[in-house]
């Protein structure tokens, strides 16, 4: 799929991943209408990236900022969508709370899933159209301490996976990306250290701004990101107990970095 003047809706713009996916949109002729629901870091980036552009404050989280997303999919005639908003809470899933859990899965699966239910009669309209899930290596790989974020993220493939084949009759590409820890502001001080005392490495926001044009440029319905975590993906889907014996010998390791999350 060529980008040069497809008109792109990009949720989550505000977030570290999603300014870099919008410099790179920029960057190859689309044109990218930003939502989220900071107006002034929409704003500013809006700015940066020209004003040719679109702005659009909306919480996807809610029934009135999903119609407002519709509706502009609409007027605009929107070729492609991208989900990039998500949260993520690091910590043991008996101590988190439950308007933590039920955020990350909101925000992480269900409002992608029912903002795509709105937005798949508008694609239908157009010529080439695609709709692409940003996800998480976490999300073919249950992993201790992100355990809401990993159920989230399992269900948000699992759709994307299903939606794909369920309008592979249709002129709308589905795609999922599943980039591994990337250096934002996502992470909190705790997840940063985690990833440093497990020996993680952890991606730019442009490298998976990268994956993501090649994605959207490809035939890939799905692409995962990293080495050795694509092997992971693999090994778990084929030999599960092993990949979860290597996590568990890191389960006190998780802990010990969860109570400093909790302030413990």
């Amino acid at each position: 799929m060529q980008l040069n003047n497809k008109k792109i809706l990009l949720t989550g713009a505000s977030g570290g991943i999603g300014k870099a996916v919008a410099t790179r949109l920029s960057d190859a002729g689309a044109i990218v209408s930003l939502v989220g629901r900071k107006r002034g870091t929409l704003t500013q980036l809006l700015a940066s990236v020209g004003t040719q552009h679109h702005l659009l404050v909306a919480d996807i989280n809610s029934t009135e900022g999903r119609s407002r997303v519709a509706q502009h999919c609409t007027e605009k005639q929107i070729d492609i969508v991208i989900n990039c908003a998500g949260v993520l809470e690091f910590g043991l899933y008996e101590e988190q709370s439950q308007s933590s859990i039920e955020g990350m899965v909101m925000t992480n699966m269900l409002s992608p899933m029912l903002l795509c239910q709105q937005l798949i009669a508008p694609l239908k309209l157009r010529p080439e159209a695609a709709m692409i899930n940003i996800g998480s290596i976490f999300g073919s790989i249950g992993h201790p301490g992100f355990t809401a974020y990993c159920a989230s993220k399992h269900g948000l493939r699992g759709f994307s996976e299903a939606l794909q084949r369920e309008l592979a009759d249709s002129a709308i590409k589905v795609g999922y990306l599943a980039p591994r820890a990337t250096d934002t502001e996502f992470n909190s001080a705790q997840v940063i250290a985690l990833n440093k005392a497990l020996g993680n490495s952890m991606d730019s926001p442009e490298l998976v701004a990268t994956e993501l044009i090649r994605l959207l440029e490809s035939n890939q319905a799905q692409r995962f990101m990293g080495w050795p975590e694509k092997l992971f993906v693999k090994i778990n889907g084929l030999l599960p107990n092993l990949v979860g014996r290597a996590l568990i010998k890191n389960l006190g390791l998780i802990k010990q970095h969860s109570k400093l999350s909790s302030g413990e």
